[in-house]
Formats: structure tokens, C-alpha cells, sequence
């Protein structure tokens, strides 16, 4: 057994490292740049509060699970609740249908939660560990109307993080042995960015920025507006608060910009689509001074080749916008009115 609980209203800021993970995630709503600038200088302290305190994060995830229960069951599942009587309780168990990286167990144990609370999630595997097909992740106990209506958003979150998580660790296990850390991007599915990053994490990779608001990310349109990558540069730093310590990058797309970038002293350089020997003549020309990013069209065959050239990071938007959905079902195990195993 690895986690018998029954899931508190909220979430607590205990026992699930899984949630908090994503602390970087707290939400900046004001288009004011001075307002921006000043709610990053704060985000520090308030991501240092999160083990002491109801991290922001907990609430904006029980808002993605509210909304996507909202969106199925509307006034009601009119098929259970015309078949169910309220009282009935099942124990049933959730079964992965092939092997993989299981990630979603306490999303999927939230999602059940939000329509009782008095439902049981018993998780059987840790999070981020490789499960084989048949495997039992996690069995439940209680409500059968409440198991029933939550079935498929909870496979749902489970399915789709499970199968990010998957595919990451297929990429990390690809450069094992190489300094490239794999990282995701913003090519998230809208309104699921903090579960599609938080199972990028479970399955061993790295988060890229979290929005606009946490890094400066200068990229070609930038650069263009600008006039040029040195001009887009002095005008970011011209524009930042005292103090504010977001990180640079620059997008780059020849070596020509590689060289310009460095000068500038910029933090980190993105490597757009180069060839496999642009981006080792790139890190040549680096010399330490600034982290490099590859970037653009990368895949399992060609991500090992791509490690190889010395670059820091390798990010792959695939991650989030193409993943396969992780095959898991939920099984019945015991129907008795008013009994659980």
C-alpha cells in the first residue's frame, strides 16, 4: 500500500509534493508592467510561504478539476442518478492498460473528492513511477454516484498527465549519460498548464517559464519590432525594475545572433532550428558564459544527436501539445449498498 487518504477540502499543504511543485505558477492578472514587475519581486516570499501556509497553487488546481466537472455533469448525470440510489456504495479500482509513467493520482483523487467527500482514494503506486499493463494504481471506495459521475474526468486528467509524464521520461532517458536537461514549454492545452507542467516534472523533465510573467523571453518578433537582438536587449533592461531579478533569453537563429547575444551578456540563448554543427560551433563560441537551449523539431530520434553538442537545455513543446493519452480504465471490484472493502 502507498497512500490511503481521504482527500481534505482544500488540498493540504502537507503530504502532497506533488501539488506544490508547481508553486511558480501563482497568478499575475494585471497588464500594468509596473504592476507585473512588482508582483514578481514578491513571488520569492510567497513561494518560500507555500510549505507554511494554503499555497494559491492548491486552489487554481481545484479550479481546473471544478470547471471540468462543471463542463461534464452540468445540473446533474441524469443516467446515474436515475439508476443509483444514494446510499449505494462500490469499491472499484483503477487499472493501467499498458505500461508507462503514472502521473495524476492525486488529481484523479481530488476529482472524486469534489462530488463526495466521504470518498476513499487509495493510491498504489507513487507518483512518477513506471507501471505495467494490468497494474492496479489506486483503488477507491464509496459513493457509487459520486465514482460514477467523476469516472471519466478523473481518467481523463490521469490519461492525459500520465501520458506526458510518459513521453517525457522517454526523451529524459534518451540524453541520460549528457548535462541537457529536458524542458517543456507553453504549448500547454488552454486552462491545463499547471497539470500538463506538474506531469512534465513527474516524468523527470524540467518547466520552462511558467507564463510571460516569470521570465523575459525575447524571440524573433521581438527582435524584429526591436530593430535588432542588441536593441531588443537594452530596451528590456532599460524597462525592469531595480531589483527585479527575472532571467534573459534570447532567441537566436545563426550564429551571427549567437555571437551578438553573448556580448550582450544575456543569461540564457536559444538555439531556433540550427543544425546539429551550428549548435556545437555555438557552444564553442560560448566558453561558459551563458546557458544554451535547443530548440524546434526535436524528437526521440533526433534529441541524443542534439545532447551531444554540449547545449544546456532541450526544449520540446511536444511534450504538452502532442502527447498520446496514457491508457487507464476504472474497474469494478465490489457492489454491495452501503459496504466498501
Amino acid at each position: 500500500m502507498v497512500g490511503l487518504f481521504v482527500i481534505p477540502h482544500p488540498l493540504p499543504r502537507g503530504g502532497t509534493d506533488l501539488i506544490t511543485s508547481g508553486a511558480l505558477f501563482v497568478g499575475l492578472l494585471s497588464t500594468s508592467r509596473v504592476s507585473i514587475l512588482s508582483s514578481i519581486q514578491n513571488q520569492k516570499a510567497q513561494r518560500e510561504d507555500l510549505s507554511d501556509s494554503e499555497s494559491e497553487l492548491h486552489h487554481k488546481i481545484l479550479d481546473t478539476i471544478r470547471r471540468a466537472l462543471a463542463e461534464d455533469v452540468g445540473p446533474g448525470d441524469a443516467t446515474t442518478n436515475s439508476l443509483v440510489p444514494p446510499d449505494a456504495k462500490a469499491t472499484v479500482q483503477m487499472v493501467a492498460k499498458q505500461s508507462g509513467v503514472i502521473a495524476g493520482l492525486e488529481i484523479a483523487g481530488a476529482v472524486f473528492r469534489e462530488l463526495d467527500q466521504q470518498i476513499v482514494f487509495e493510491a498504489l503506486v507513487k507518483e512518477g513511477f513506471t507501471v505495467s499493463r494490468g497494474q492496479v494504481v489506486a483503488r477507491i471506495c464509496g459513493s457509487v454516484r459520486g465514482l460514477l459521475t467523476g469516472e471519466r474526468t478523473a481518467l481523463n486528467f490521469l490519461g492525459r498527465m500520465s501520458g506526458i509524464a510518459t513521453l517525457t521520461r522517454q526523451f529524459v532517458d534518451t540524453v541520460a549519460g549528457t548535462r541537457a536537461v529536458i524542458l517543456d514549454t507553453r504549448k500547454t492545452a488552454p486552462g491545463l498548464r499547471m497539470t500538463d507542467k506538474l506531469a512534465v516534472r513527474l516524468g523527470g523533465g524540467e518547466n520552462h517559464r511558467h507564463g510571460l510573467y516569470d521570465m523575459v523571453m525575447i524571440k524573433d518578433n521581438h527582435i524584429d519590432f526591436a530593430g535588432s537582438l542588441t536593441e531588443a536587449v537594452r530596451r528590456v533592461r532599460a524597462s525592469m525594475l531595480k531589483g527585479t531579478d527575472l532571467e534573459i533569453e534570447v532567441e537566436t537563429r545563426t550564429l551571427k545572433e549567437v555571437k551578438e547575444a553573448l556580448a550582450t551578456g544575456v543569461e540564457r540563448i536559444l538555439l531556433d532550428n540550427m543544425t546539429a554543427e551550428q549548435m556545437r560551433d555555438a557552444v564553442t563560441l560560448n566558453k561558459g558564459a551563458a546557458k544554451f537551449e535547443a530548440s524546434g523539431n526535436v524528437s526521440l530520434e533526433t534529441v541524443r544527436q542534439i545532447a551531444e553538442t554540449g547545449v544546456d537545455y532541450i526544449s520540446i513543446g511536444a511534450l504538452t501539445h502532442s502527447p498520446k493519452v496514457f491508457d487507464v480504465s476504472l474497474e469494478w471490484i465490489k457492489n454491495r449498498p452501503g459496504e466498501c472493502l
